[in-house]
């Protein structure tokens, strides 16, 4: 394995690499020197990604309706949405969306990409949560109580696999400055007519160092997960949120 790519020679599946935290995951890895295929929804970003030379192959199609996935040694699933509402106002239909976007596609891609790894003795999963997998948000009960299901996913899967060369992670970034923060944003703004700047200021109070996560960051976290020098990190939560309590 050349040294100065410490990741050559392995395949790597992104999801939701076409914009976001998931493109970043594709840059850092390619760059590592896997061979990367970014998966999503929409074509267009997709081939976007794989045109820049972030990627080298893509797939477009939605994780709740997955097509065969080719076989890959590092899975980042980076795949996700975002959606806010009062309790009382959460209705089953958002409940399910939140659920099926954040829990149960993470599921059905870890068991489609796991059978290949277990075969092989060796593999890498990591999931992109949230420090709401961490904690609690007033407003997002079903996107926080989704993402505290996909940590614990993460958390039983790990100990299901572990001696048997696969890890199993989590990176639980902070807001990160990503077009579901922006709408987010968006949202707080056409709620409360603040300004954009007091929109921003709401969410990046949270995190002690004043400022959105960079999705590069968050990459990096994922990346370090893939690296040979990881193998003894499993189950983990690894937050990147500036020290957010």
């Amino acid at each position: 394995m050349d040294g100065a790519l410490p990741l050559a020679g392995r395949r790597a599946l992104v999801t939701g690499g076409g914009t976001g935290i998931g493109l970043a995951c594709a840059w850092a890895l390619t760059r590592a020197g896997a061979a990367v295929t970014v998966l999503g929804r929409r074509e267009a970003p997709l081939r976007a990604a794989v045109e820049a030379g972030a990627a080298r192959s893509m797939l477009a199609a939605d994780i709740a309706a997955l097509p065969p996935l080719p076989a890959c040694d590092l899975l980042v699933h980076a795949a996700g949405a975002a959606e806010s509402a009062p309790f009382l106002k959460t209705d089953a239909a958002l409940w399910q969306r939140m659920l099926s976007a954040n829990l149960l596609g993470a599921a059905a891609v870890m068991q489609a990409v796991l059978p290949g790894m277990l075969t092989a003795g060796e593999g890498r999963i990591v999931a992109i949560a949230s420090t709401a997998a961490l904690k609690g948000y007033a407003y997002t009960t079903a996107y926080t109580a989704a993402k505290h299901g996909l940590l614990g996913l993460v958390r039983a899967l790990a100990q299901e696999v572990a001696g048997r060369g696969v890890t199993v992670n989590a990176v639980c970034p902070g807001f990160t400055d990503t077009a579901i923060v922006a709408d987010s944003i968006a949202r707080i703004q056409a709620k409360t007519r603040r300004s954009e700047a007091e929109a921003r200021a709401e969410l990046t109070r949270q995190n002690p160092q004043g400022r959105l996560v960079r999705p590069e960051e968050v990459a990096a976290a994922a990346l370090f997960l893939c690296l040979p020098g990881a193998a003894a990190v499993n189950g983990a939560a690894i937050p990147v949120a500036g020290g957010e309590p």
